[in-house]
């Protein structure tokens, strides 16, 4: 990976960190709505924002109440949920993997840590989701496709 592939990585993870933190009040438990997950679409655009996004999400459950099982689990949901965003088939599918992969994984967490039923948290979560990646992340996805110079940019090219 060159310098320039591994900034994207780094500003990808930087931006999605500091995102949930600014809004951390609104960015964990079952109630949440991320807005950091609006980045979550940007696989479809660029395999860097897989490694970006994992990383990004790590170090923003850094600061979760759930600790470890957020760390670990929640990082492993972010890369199942990139690595399909990235091969989705067309645009308008592009958020439907995370919506899919949180609403199921970390609403099953929530829902054992928690006891609370599972079909609330995932509901929770999976409506804080498409807030986050239909509402926000697809008018992303939208944008940066008509941006071929930022487009260029964030694929970590010249």
């Amino acid at each position: 990976m060159n310098v320039r592939r591994l900034a994207v990585v780094g500003v990808l993870a930087g931006l999605y960190a500091v995102l949930t933190y600014s809004l951390a009040s609104v960015s964990f438990l079952p109630q949440q709505v991320r807005f950091a997950e609006a980045l979550a679409v940007l696989p479809y655009l660029t395999p860097l924002a897989i490694p970006g996004l994992t990383l990004g999400v790590f170090l923003a459950n850094l600061a979760s109440p759930l600790g470890w099982v957020d760390w670990v689990f929640g990082t492993l949901a972010t890369f199942l949920a990139a690595w399909l965003t990235s091969r989705a088939p067309h645009p308008l599918l592009a958020p439907f993997p995370p919506v899919v992969v949180n609403a199921a994984l970390v609403g099953y967490y929530l829902a054992v840590i928690l006891g609370l039923p599972y079909a609330v948290t995932a509901l929770q979560v999976g409506l804080g989701q498409l807030v986050a990646c239909y509402l926000l992340g697809y008018p992303l996805l939208r944008a940066l496709a008509r941006r071929p110079a930022l487009l260029r940019r964030l694929r970590g090219e010249a």
